[in-house]
């Protein structure tokens, strides 16, 4: 699970932007009725799940932008060749082209708490560290300092017994490669946990649910998912997983170094397919292929349920864009508490429904706004930085009113676009 997540100088976002998982101390009565909305560690609570808010260009999507990209290098860095340029961008203005950024994350993995942090510019590596938290006060796993013409010796430090011949990864790793990503590869058995966590505990976007373990979770969850489905006004009334055989063409694995086919090779091969068929009310006997037939929104639906099952079942996070885009507000909230009801999974959401700017359905601490500042920079805040906001108020209503700074002003009268159009 995450704790804290933090960047500076990604896209929009120029100073140090920190998502923080741990709950405020709130004890009012409204607070108290949303307990589903947080999880117990220690002597401390996180919560489940927070939403983002606010104009279109503000950074919203910046925050989930940089997330991936941190997150696709720690997992595929090793992979770097000399001279590749890293594909992020950082903030223009300002001369915070020639500034580092940075990343860091406290997580949790088997039941120890790490921090993990790395700067960098387009073209390399400047720093990187891993600390972890035997008791109260952390305890140096490794630190990495680049400097030109030092020996790796110099730029790295190791705390004792965490990696074997920790010095021969080090020579292995690039400037524009991570230790973490680079000793996950060569066998480091604590970085391969690490590498681990980030590749199936810290997910992006929607993520692909391999085929048998996708009938699995159908099976396990089919009346929820069906219940999903009628939200939608949909008629599907039934559900099935089918597995077919299919035969496909074999893909040129079995050619040789002149590029000719080798003779007695297959050129066919068969292999085993999942269909999810469908059942209508006007007549169940008739079915229909999930993905061709049914509209691209339930076909949407049900697999981004699908992983949001998997990401509850086993206590994951996920980070996700606009994740109600096209969905019914009561679709939207659905969708949010059932990572209420796990245990300890976690969402992180971006979204522009109004609906759910409410204390009755998220506290104040998992309320977000993002703003553009002056200087073009995002500005990142909750609904609790707000002391003078009660929770009798209508959040809502402040919001579109304009209170929090976190809607657009446009003039959007007939009359105004009139004037647009030089009339």
């Amino acid at each position: 699970m995450v704790l804290k997540l933090s960047l500076s100088n990604f896209y929009s976002i120029k100073d140090t932007l920190t998502v923080d998982f741990e709950a405020a101390r709130i004890s009012t009565a409204a607070t108290k009725e949303l307990s589903d909305n947080v999880f117990t560690l220690g002597n401390k609570k996180y919560l489940k799940s927070i939403g983002v808010f606010g104009p279109n260009a503000s950074g919203k999507t910046s925050i989930v932008k940089a997330l991936s990209f941190c997150i696709s290098l720690i997992l595929d860095s090793y992979r770097n060749n000399e001279g590749v340029i890293f594909t992020f961008m950082p903030f223009k203005f300002d001369g915070y082209h020639e500034k580092p950024s940075t990343f860091s994350i406290n997580f949790i993995c088997d039941d120890t708490e790490y921090e993990y942090s790395f700067s960098l510019n387009r073209k390399e590596i400047i720093s990187e560290s891993l600390y972890y938290y035997p008791g109260k006060r952390k305890a140096k796993i490794f630190v990495r300092k680049e400097q030109v013409g030092k020996p790796k010796s110099e730029i790295y430090s190791f705390g004792d017994g965490f990696f074997v011949k920790p010095l021969d990864v080090a020579q292995s790793t690039g400037r524009n490669t991570l230790f973490i990503s680079r000793a996950s590869q060569m066998d480091r058995e604590l970085a391969k946990k690490i590498y681990t966590f980030f590749m199936q505990n810290l997910l992006v976007n929607i993520p692909l649910i391999p085929n048998d373990y996708a009938v699995n979770i159908f099976n396990t969850n089919k009346p929820l998912l069906l219940q999903a489905l009628m939200m939608t006004d949909s008629d599907i009334i039934d559900i099935e997983a089918r597995k077919e055989k299919v035969t496909v063409p074999v893909m040129p694995a079995y050619l040789n170094a002149r590029r000719e086919v080798i003779p007695g090779m297959p050129a066919m091969q068969t292999e085993t397919f999942i269909r999810f068929l469908t059942s209508h009310k006007k007549n169940p006997e008739i079915k229909f292929d999930l993905e061709i037939e049914e509209s691209s929104g339930t076909y949407q639906l049900f697999y981004m349920l699908l992983a949001l099952l998997d990401v509850c079942k086993h206590g994951k996070t996920l980070i996700i864009d606009e994740f109600d885009l096209s969905l019914h507000t009561e679709l939207a909230e659905f969708i949010i508490n059932l990572v209420h009801a796990s245990k300890n999974a976690q969402i992180l959401f971006t979204s522009h429904n109004t609906n759910l700017i409410s204390t009755k359905k998220f506290r104040r601490d998992q309320i977000y706004f993002t703003n553009k500042k002056e200087d073009a920079s995002t500005d990142f805040y909750s609904l609790f930085d707000f002391k003078d906001f009660r929770e009798n108020m209508d959040a809502e209503k402040g919001y579109l009113q304009g209170r929090f700074d976190a809607v657009p002003y446009v003039a959007s009268s007939v009359e105004a676009i009139r004037k647009l159009f030089g009339e």
